[in-house]
């Protein structure tokens, strides 16, 4: 389908890429991967048309569309969800209008057996056929279930998207993306704003598409269940692995490993060489052989092997003071907002465990994290054991960075013993090696300053850590480096991650938030679902809920029961007493007449219609505060004081509001 020759790109003295070639074809699905910096997002663009290479051409057939989801895009918020998600049917719109206009022109002429009207029929069932060809006839069916997949509720459908966080119009683009049935899809790293359930969904979908894909991507269990296939950039040349991630690690440590022994080899020859010359270099007697050797000193190609892989590189916490046995424990925890975010919450965790966090969004992880912390106001009993040392990551920690320090006297500043000569080694395992560590802080990007805050973290003497979707901004390496680090401390640690791959063999026990509910299941994420029999945790909460429901209803009916027998004997069956008993049982009071349960039922469903206005409102200025909290995450936005003024005033009203609801509660 596209065919790449000769590919060369230069944006400085050394080619980004040099005589790349290679060709995609039909329902392959390809993971791109590389170090950072290798150039995977500019060989997107390049397949994409967006960039134009120094040299070589790409080419791709007319009849073929490309669909690319950058990591970061424009985003529209003059429409709703439903109405920006249509945009993807344009092509079927267009294909509609001209049915429609040929299905006209049918009628409205007469010469039915002439020629030119035959040569009509054929254009209009050709079209037609096409149009039903596109799905038309589903496309708001398959519009449904894909933003539903996507993470969206029916009832978001029709909420304008300028509501919505970054993250979430990200969902909708792809969304878009994905509708619009593309011949070759590139996506780069399309999961950085998905929860577990919908980048299953998404691997589900892919993986069943008759599509072509080239993905960029650190999720590695995201591309191991979606690729067939590894494009490796290395050395300023492309390596074509016809195998899954997992299977190109092995092949490339081997190949690494025939690179390594290769350039020995060489280096050997070449030192050998130029022992030859100098020591013969003024022997009239060898200078036939030296001047052969100068020759062959000339003709040789220098072998090339990858930069040391730093995921070699281990970090260690420094020493700290060691906790109380039970670092959190919950009795009967619950939290409201505009609803009921989570309640009963009863948890212990013990000094050294390790345990992740994990649900749909919106289901109140990171809420209990803010309980925790003492950040937010909460219902029930929650302690903090003594001597803890939080060590909190989250996403707005980065805005708490010294925007006039560079990135190296960020770490420099907090690092301390024999771990100083080693900060080159930990900023280039983090993507900041070479002259990025000198950068300073006030230019780096959001995704830039949480990597510098993870890194801040790292180095701090905490003993109990809370990360907060630590891995959003990582790369492979970082991730490893990372997972590695936490694996080896000695601490408690919460993790409240999507990343599967990041969580398997790091923690021991998971906490399921679904429902309102916060449910415990020991062993591993992969040892969860198979526990819960379910494929995804989306399922897997289903699965808890249904069967909550379920017990509850059982127990409903014992009581019930119990009820009407022990009236039944108390009162020697008497069909009154019996009646009573029964009234009583579920819940009917008798003593009300009728215009009062009438004037009753009136004054609830007048609380229940100021308290809908309410949430709607409080909904609203929680969307609004969330954009907010994305803006000011961006460098440009720091110092932005309307920006801080307009955050500040809207979280007063959030709080008014919330008091105004609980009142009616």
């Amino acid at each position: 389908m596209i065919s790449v020759e000769g590919l060369k790109v230069e944006f400085g003295i050394k080619p980004l890429f040099t005589d790349v070639s290679f060709v995609i074809n039909e329902r392959d699905r390809i993971a791109l991967v590389g170090k950072n910096g290798a150039g995977k997002s500019t060989m997107l663009k390049i397949l994409a048309g967006i960039q134009t290479p120094t040299a070589g051409t790409v080419a791709i057939p007319n009849d073929c569309t490309i669909g690319y989801l950058p990591q970061v895009m424009n985003l529209q918020d003059n429409t709703t969800v439903r109405e920006e998600t249509r945009k993807a049917f344009a092509d079927v719109d267009k294909m509609k209008e001209k049915v429609d206009r040929l299905q006209h022109e049918m009628e409205t002429r007469t010469d039915y057996e002439s020629e030119s009207y035959m040569e009509l029929v054929d254009k209009f069932t050709i079209a037609h056929e096409r149009f039903l060809m596109m799905g038309a006839e589903s496309r708001e069916a398959e519009m449904e279930r894909t933003l539903t997949g996507l993470g969206f509720q029916r009832t978001d459908f029709d909420r304008p998207t300028s509501e919505f966080s970054g993250g979430w119009r990200m969902r909708i683009e792809l969304a878009k993306l994905l509708l619009h049935h593309h011949d070759v899809v590139l996506l780069d790293e399309p999961t950085n704003h998905l929860d577990i359930e919908s980048i299953q969904w998404l691997e589900q979908f892919l993986a069943t598409s008759s599509q072509a894909v080239v993905l960029v991507s650190h999720d590695r269990a995201f591309i191991n269940n979606v690729t067939n296939r590894t494009l490796e950039i290395s050395c300023s040349r492309v390596v074509d692995y016809k195998v899954k991630y997992d299977e190109y690690v092995v092949l490339r440590k081997e190949r690494r490993e025939q690179q390594l022994r290769a350039y020995e080899n060489q280096q050997k020859e070449i030192a050998d060489t130029k022992a030859f010359i100098e020591r013969f270099r003024y022997q009239a007697t060898k200078a036939v052989q030296v001047q052969q050797r100068i020759r062959q000193l000339e003709k040789i190609v220098p072998i090339e092997v990858d930069e040391v892989d730093n995921s070699a590189l281990r970090l260690k916490f420094p020493p700290c003071l060691r906790s109380g046995d039970y670092p959190v424990i919950c009795e009967d925890v619950a939290k409201s907002y505009n609803h009921n975010v989570f309640h009963d919450v009863n948890l212990i965790i013990k000094r050294g465990e390790k345990v992740a966090f994990v649900g749909k969004n919106g289901e109140g992880k990171s809420t209990l994290v803010k309980c925790i912390m003492g950040e937010i106001p909460f219902e029930g009993n929650l302690k903090v054991g003594h001597n803890i040392q939080i060590g909190y990551f989250a996403q707005n920690q980065a805005q708490l960075l010294d925007e006039s320090l560079t990135v190296f006297q960020t770490i420099d500043n907090v690092a301390r013993g024999e771990i100083r000569l080693r900060i080159n080694d930990i900023l280039g395992a983090f993507m900041f090696g070479g002259e990025a560590s000198e950068k300073f802080v006030k230019f780096l990007s959001g995704g830039e300053r949480s990597r510098l805050a993870m890194i801040r973290l790292l180095l701090e003497p905490v003993n109990f850590l809370i990360l907060d979707e630590p891995t959003n901004h990582l790369d492979m390496v970082s991730k490893d480096v990372l997972k590695e680090a936490i694996k080896a401390f000695d601490g408690t640690v919460i993790v409240v991650s999507h990343d599967r791959e990041f969580l398997d063999g790091l923690v021991d026990k998971v906490y399921e938030f679904g429902g309102g509910n916060v449910r415990e299941h020991l062993g591993g994420i992969y040892d969860y679902l198979r526990a819960k029999k379910a494929e995804t945790i989306n399922e897997a909460i289903g699965l808890s809920s249904s069967k909550q429901d379920g017990n509850d209803r059982k127990n409903a009916a014992a009581d019930s029961a119990s009820a009407a027998g022990n009236s039944s004997v108390t009162s020697n069956s008497s069909k009154d007493d019996i009646s009573a008993a029964g009234n009583a049982a579920v819940g009917v009071s008798q003593q009300m007449t009728y215009e009062e349960r009438k004037a009753e039922q009136k004054r609830l469903n007048k609380i229940a219609k100021q308290r809908k206005t309410l949430e709607d409102q409080i909904e609203k200025l929680e969307n609004r505060k969330a954009e907010l909290d994305d803006l000011l995450m961006k460098p440009e936005n720091a110092a932005n004081m309307q920006m801080v003024n307009e955050y500040t005033e809207l979280q007063a009203q959030l709080e008014k509001l919330e008091e105004e609801y609980f009142g009616l509660e």
